[in-house]
């Protein structure tokens, strides 16, 4: 697969995102590359369009698919598994999304309950107590809200989405509460 500048310029600013979301640079600009390209690809030809190492793709793509990204189909008369990303950008997005939520925000939420139930019996200031409260009510607020809203047909959540843009207009700026 040739790249062009811009492909090239997405691939990598794609990669520099990803390793800034704590997700390895190769396994961001694989993604970027299956996500833009307009047919599934192979191992190989992601290795070779890349230059990355052939093992470094492997366990890229295990990744991806490992967090429901990428998707392996079989062409006939084809051994190889050819792979692509989710091609609708809001499924794409909710991946990420719902992703990042079971592996980083739920776990923490339970641990945040672990610690508010241990607060309780263990002498922890009456200060301490009430800012680890309320770290929990409001990420419990946000995950609800989330949870709520992930539950919404899609047509329903786009509609919010919009909504929300339209209603900001219209209320005061600033963050006072």
């Amino acid at each position: 697969m040739h790249l062009t500048q811009a492909m090239q310029d997405f691939i990598l600013h794609w990669g520099d995102m990803g390793a800034k979301w704590g997700v390895n640079r190769s396994v961001a600009q694989i993604h970027a590359l299956l996500h833009i390209a307009p047919e599934p690809l192979t191992a190989e030809e992601i290795s070779e369009t890349l230059g990355l190492a052939r093992s470094n793709v492997s366990n890229g793509l295990k990744e991806l698919q490992a967090w429901k990204l990428v998707s392996s189909s079989r062409q006939l008369g084809d051994r190889r598994d050819h792979f692509t990303s989710i091609r609708d950008m809001f499924d794409l997005v909710n991946a990420v999304v719902e992703g990042r939520r079971e592996r980083e925000y739920a776990p923490t939420l339970a641990a945040l309950h672990r610690v508010a139930e241990e607060a309780e019996g263990d002498n922890t200031p009456p200060k301490i107590k009430a800012r680890i409260g309320e770290t929990l009510e409001t990420m419990q607020m946000f995950d609800d809200w989330y949870r709520d809203v992930s539950r919404l047909p899609r047509g329903v959540q786009l509609s919010v989405l919009k909504l929300g843009a339209r209603i900001a207009r219209f209320l005061p700026k600033g963050r006072d509460g």
